[in-house]
């Protein structure tokens, strides 16, 4: 858990026919303690994955955000954990559609006592939950989304174009 940079590179998204400003327009670019700030306090989430057949499948999940990655919990026989099993590529985005954040990646199970102890840790607080390891462990995997690539826009009135900013982690 850290293999990422601690900043990572950020710029304007592709976004042609939004009217998007250059780098330094509106109130610039976003910082990445912003989109970190969603992808934590979030309630709920939507994890995008692809079946098997190309069909995309959607769903919302509860999970946290622990230093480098997105982590969430998953049956192992659903059809999400059998998706990523199979294509680990997914996107992650928080439930907030005006201060948006789309985080693309690679999902990998997590096996370590460790990372699950500190999962578990963060989970129970945030849903007021009482998960246990071994729940956890019987349950299905836990899954780390670590980005490649984030998005966010602040979609308020007057920012969208201004605010847009892409995060990039290492080589696409």
């Amino acid at each position: 858990m850290g293999n990422q940079p601690a900043t990572p590179e950020s710029s304007r998204p592709y976004m042609p026919g939004y009217g998007i400003l250059d780098a330094t327009g509106g109130r610039g670019l976003l910082p990445w303690d912003w989109a970190v700030e969603r992808l934590t306090k979030s309630r709920n989430y939507w994890v995008a994955t692809t079946c098997p057949d190309g069909r995309p499948h959607c769903v919302p999940v509860w999970g946290v955000w622990l230093g480098d990655a997105f982590y969430f919990s998953s049956g192992a026989k659903s059809r999400k954990a059998r998706n990523l099993a199979a294509n680990p590529n997914c996107v992650v985005c928080p439930e907030d559609g005006t201060q948006a954040v789309s985080l693309e990646g690679s999902a990998e199970k997590i096996t370590d006592a460790e990372t699950i102890r500190r999962f578990v840790e963060a989970y129970n607080p945030k849903y007021e939950w009482d998960l246990k390891i071994e729940t956890v462990l019987d349950m299905g995997p836990i899954f780390a989304v670590r980005p490649r690539k984030v998005i966010g826009v602040d979609a308020t009135p007057g920012e969208f174009q201004g605010s847009a900013t892409r995060w990039q982690f290492g080589p696409n």
